[in-house]
């Protein structure tokens, strides 16, 4: 074991043991640290006895052990917890040294620890990490953002623990200044639990509507990962409903309240502060407010009638058509993560390489897709690409899924079973791609009641106009104008 570890890390929950194991087995001595010291000393003694893992019973006995510049990563819970360490730190630190948030943090609390520590001489990096306990363990993706300055320093230890994709990158890369790599981390998250709320819908159809054994929805799970659908939330599925307890799918034994940790519903709150469209992750994240209803849906089904569920059509054909609208809706949710990339990199002034984030989610990550591809060749085409939708390939796609994608759409709706991301989805689609919407009329309504006047299509964009639509209301517009 080297004299001086390369890192230290701070939390020894699953993602953090898993961690410090991924780094020893690549050759990197390591200096275990948590608040509760008894924890180290199982740690050091059990899953780590004789590998290049040392424990720390202080945070001085942390810093003391580690390598010039030292790199101090902290799998701690988000929040206070993490200011409350940095300033642990900080006493014990030299110009130079590093502080990794590698936990769930919300981006602007990055945004503001950049600065912080900066401006004391340190410097520091927030990171994404996705792939859950095995992917921390065998090798995640990881995304970070923060200090320009201390990427090279922390550049192989990442990207050697990283997954690797067949042709050897890593998937890692830089991803921005600031809060950019907690951001992206945020995005994808939104997109995973679009995709998951997406593969539930496609479960429910099948069991409830079509009527399917649990084993038949395995062999078509099975089936789709094999093609375009590949990704690894389709293989769990997959593996999920096979698995049987007492002879008896297990999955029909789980309570159907879903659980969420937030990252969600902070992509969906950012998104409309920016105006952006998220209504595919937005329904995901309201599907599992409304599935933490529990009791009340439980009333409400012996009260509010719906259709009687009833399918006649072609099995076959149908399970194809659903296949259609999971593909298609899983690019609508991408595209719109992309979209919010795009417009946070403007509101920051980040540097986002879009191709190299794609390459960071095409392994150890839970949204790792097959068409991960396509995305980065699509920003390598074209790096000012406003939309996935206007890549050819991703058009091409869309187009010859759509047909499908309606019918399964139409059929969840006339049969009453919800299906919230498989239709928002198809109505960003429709909207996107309408020359003119209805918001003419819109907008004469909010100068009707607000005199917040409108743009007229047979006058210069960027000139308001105000009408005294009901003769009394005199000629005095708002102040302010809000597309």
């Amino acid at each position: 074991m080297k004299e001086k570890s390369d890192i230290g890390l701070v939390g020894l929950a699953v993602m953090g043991e898993n961690l410090i194991l991924n780094m020893a087995s690549k050759g990197y001595t390591v200096t275990a640290y948590n608040r509760s010291t008894d924890k180290v000393e199982k740690f050091v003694n059990g899953r780590a006895k004789g590998k290049t893992i040392r424990g720390a019973s202080s945070v001085e006995e942390l810093v003391q052990s580690l390598a010039k510049p030292r790199k101090i990563m902290l799998m701690v819970k988000a929040g206070q917890a993490v200011d409350d360490f940095i300033e642990q730190l900080i006493p014990h630190l030299d110009k130079g040294d590093i502080i990794i948030d590698g936990g769930n943090t919300h981006y602007p609390d990055t945004n503001r620890r950049t600065e912080y520590l900066e401006s004391k001489g340190l410097l520091f990096i927030g990171t994404g990490v996705s792939g859950g306990e095995e992917g921390a363990l065998t090798g995640p993706s990881i995304m970070p953002g923060g200090s320009p300055a201390a990427w090279e320093h922390v550049k192989p230890i990442f990207q050697d623990i990283a997954a690797k994709v067949d042709d050897g990158s890593p998937c890692c890369d830089w991803v921005g200044e600031a809060g950019a790599g907690h951001f992206v981390k945020m995005v994808h998250n939104g997109i995973e639990y679009g995709d998951m709320q997406l593969i539930c819908e496609a479960y429910q159809l099948m069991k409830d509507l079509v009527g399917m054994t649990h084993d038949e929805m395995h062999e078509v799970f099975a089936e789709w990962n094999e093609g375009e659908l590949n990704s690894y939330l389709v293989e769990i599925t997959r593996d999920i409903l096979a698995y049987k307890e007492d002879g008896e799918p297990l999955v029909e034994k789980i309570l159907d309240k879903a659980g969420q940790k937030g990252t969600g519903k902070w992509t969906g709150i950012i998104a409309l502060d920016m105006g952006i469209p998220l209504t595919l992750i937005g329904e995901a994240v309201f599907a599992r407010c409304l599935s933490a209803q529990k009791d009340e849906r439980v009333e409400a089904s012996k009260v509010l009638n719906g259709p009687k569920v009833k399918f006649e059509g072609d099995k076959k054909a149908f399970v194809d058509d659903l296949r259609q609208a999971l593909l298609a809706a899983k690019m609508i949710s991408y595209a719109q993560g992309y979209a919010l990339m795009r417009e946070a990199a403007k509101e920051f002034g980040w540097h986002l390489n879009y191709g190299g984030i794609a390459l960071m989610w095409r392994g150890g990550c839970i949204i790792r897709s097959g068409f991960l591809d396509n995305i980065k060749h699509a920003f390598d085409k074209n790096g000012d690409l406003k939309n996935l939708l206007m890549d050819d390939y991703f058009n091409g796609k869309i187009d010859a899924a759509q047909d499908g994608w309606r019918r399964v759409a139409a059929t969840a709706i006339t049969s009453g079973i919800p299906a919230p991301a498989i239709t928002a989805a198809l109505n960003y689609f429709d909207g996107y791609r309408c020359e003119r919407l209805p918001a003419n009329l819109l907008q004469a309504q909010r100068d009707y009641f607000g005199a917040h006047t409108y743009e007229r299509v047979d006058k210069p964009r960027g000139e308001h106009f105000h009408t005294n639509w009901t003769g009394r209301g005199g000629d005095t517009a708002s102040s302010t104008y809000n597309v």
